[in-house]
């Protein structure tokens, strides 16, 4: 039940009992529900059987004080609004408050005008949040198509994410930034018997790396100076489900051979520990770049590249699944709606010409940014001007094809255009190629492509690699 669906109740501490008596009248004029405490202790044993949809609280209190309070209420509820109650003298214990994550306070002795605006306000604030959290609730169970758009390239994506959720795979998903990475190895784990165990993800490039192998295996107490308790690692705490290692591409060498050791015997250690912990957790792993290549050049343990090779998902970026972005722009501009209590009504034609046109190099995550920030600054449709992009070239179509003869007389203006896109992809992939001495990766990374895409397209035009073109020559 949302606050809109019942009385908003508003919890007033304060160990004045006439200042409690004050703002109960005033609210319950409003057609709020008031409830009353003089302790902070006591109000916090009661918070949550009580539910409030705003806490009152004044600043010095007998006992633990307001930011004490503060403190606590949002170690339960991050999103409740708490407004400070503080003597007029003090204004620097209501910055200190604002600072901690308080709403608002109000200044004895108050106006009963502001204090009424305040909380109309708080509550209008609370309402919001608790919209967007199940909004985002609701996003989270979507399934992956609705997810990620109704193109025929997620559809093959979500192929291969269903042929591979029922096994015990370890799976590298490979994908740009903002591409989806996660919300892929989210439907593996989903669509899998593990479905009801913990999904716990990890960014490898977010922890340093003094504190990687504590994350991930845990400590003892005293293993080192600050380890002053016993901690889970992440192993241990994914235990019976599912591990993501986003990023394992940043993962240190040394991290790498302690990683593959827990592979190999489904044990691990805790940092500063000598007991060894049974774990049975199912790993997806992903990377920005091609783990392959990194392997090949020394930069990633092969040993560890060949025990997480078991499958691959390749998650194409959103230039390459441009279908999907009608879909995803109207989905990300709902959302936007919710949240900013806005009723924008769509995309005018020249908008949508701008999302088509622009390459996109952040992905989705780009697009939910872009859209979001456009919706604040739109009043009735989004606009180009509303966008803040520029148009951009296709890369390489500033190669012109070369048109033999006069193939009109003999072919479709279609089927000339054909073998004109044709001739441009021949002609920049072999520039490219020769450009990184016949490394598809790195020419994948240059062209903006995955590497699955181009290591196609180069079979299906018959190019030849450089060192092919080195065979050839010496034949």
């Amino acid at each position: 039940m949302t606050m809109s669906e019942r009385t908003a109740r508003i919890l007033i501490i304060d160990d004045d009992k006439q200042i409690c008596a004050i703002l109960s009248d005033l609210v319950k004029k409003e057609g709020f529900e008031a409830l009353t405490a003089y302790e902070g202790e006591k109000a916090l044993k009661n918070i949550g059987s009580e539910a409030p949809d705003l806490v009152l609280v004044d600043l010095m209190l007998p006992g633990i004080d307001g930011m004490e309070v503060l403190r606590q209420i949002k170690g339960l509820d991050p999103e409740l609004p708490v407004v400070f109650i503080t003597a007029h003298a003090d204004p620097r214990g209501a910055v200190k408050a604002i600072k901690g994550g308080a709403h608002d306070y109000l200044a004895k002795p108050f106006d009963n005008h502001e204090v009424i605006r305040v909380v109309h306000r708080a509550l209008a604030e609370r309402e919001l949040k608790l919209k967007v959290r199940h909004l985002s609730s609701q996003i989270g169970n979507l399934p992956l198509k609705e997810k990620m758009g109704p193109s025929d390239i997620v559809a093959r994506l979500i192929s291969e994410v269903n042929r591979v959720a029922e096994s015990n795979f370890t799976v590298i998903i490979i994908g740009e930034t903002g591409s989806g990475k996660e919300v892929v190895a989210r439907a593996i784990h989903d669509a899998s018997p593990r479905s009801k165990e913990p999904f716990i993800p990890v960014d490898c490039g977010a922890i340093p790396e003094t504190l990687l192998e504590s994350e991930l295996f845990g400590h003892e107490k005293g293993a080192f100076t600050g380890a002053e308790s016993q901690k889970h690692g992440k192993f241990e705490v994914a235990q019976g489900g599912t591990l993501f290692l986003d990023e394992i591409s940043n993962m240190p060498l040394g991290s790498q051979v302690k990683l593959l050791r827990v592979l190999q015997e489904k044990k691990v250690y805790r940092v500063g520990g000598t007991k060894p912990l049974s774990v049975n957790v199912r790993l997806l792993v992903a990377s920005n770049q091609d783990l392959h290549e990194l392997a090949l050049s020394g930069s990633f343990r092969r040993d560890l590249f060949y025990r997480l090779n078991e499958f691959t998902i390749t998650i194409p970026p959103l230039r390459e699944r441009k279908d999907d972005i009608p879909y995803l722009a109207k989905r990300f501009l709902d959302q936007a709606n919710i949240e900013l209590n806005k009723h924008i009504k769509g995309f005018s034609e020249s908008a949508l010409n701008v999302l088509f046109s622009y390459n996109w190099p952040g992905n989705v995550r780009q697009l939910r940014s872009i859209i979001r920030r456009a919706a604040l600054l739109a009043d009735d449709m989004i606009t180009e001007k509303h966008l803040e992009l520029k148009r951009v070239d296709v890369p390489g179509m500033a190669f012109t094809p070369k048109i033999q003869g006069t193939p009109w007389k003999s072919l479709s203006l279609k089927e000339i255009l054909q073998q004109s896109i044709s001739a441009v992809e021949r002609e920049v992939l072999t520039e490219v190629l020769k450009t990184t001495g016949g490394n598809k990766a790195r020419a994948a990374r240059l062209l903006q492509i995955d590497y699955k895409t181009i290591h196609e397209k180069v079979k299906k035009l018959g190019i030849l690699n450089h060192d092919e073109e080195n065979v050839k020559a010496k034949i």
